[in-house]
């Protein structure tokens, strides 16, 4: 598709000045957290949305990740965690 001269093309699926469409790393991310490598998460996108995407970006997602959850883990602890009790126990 030609450039538009006035700018009034609006794409669907990714927006204007996005790389990727929303939730592509969360898609990639939990295909992850199940087990899936990163040859079998290339080769699921390749195979199911027929797009293409290198190995160093599928690994800086899962790392992006990782950065969190090692914030997440280095947080202060709670003064006190509530504890509620189950009804419904065995």
């Amino acid at each position: 598709m030609a450039p538009d001269r006035d700018g009034s093309f609006q794409p669907i699926l990714i927006s204007k000045h996005e790389r990727r469409f929303a939730g592509f790393d969360d898609k990639i991310i939990a295909m992850s957290a199940r087990g899936m490598s990163g040859r079998d998460v290339h080769a699921f996108l390749a195979e199911q949305y027929a797009t293409e995407v290198s190995p160093d970006f599928i690994s800086s997602v899962t790392d992006g990740v990782l950065e969190e959850v090692a914030l997440w883990q280095q947080r202060p602890s709670e003064p006190m965690y509530p504890v509620v009790p189950s009804t419904h126990c065995v």
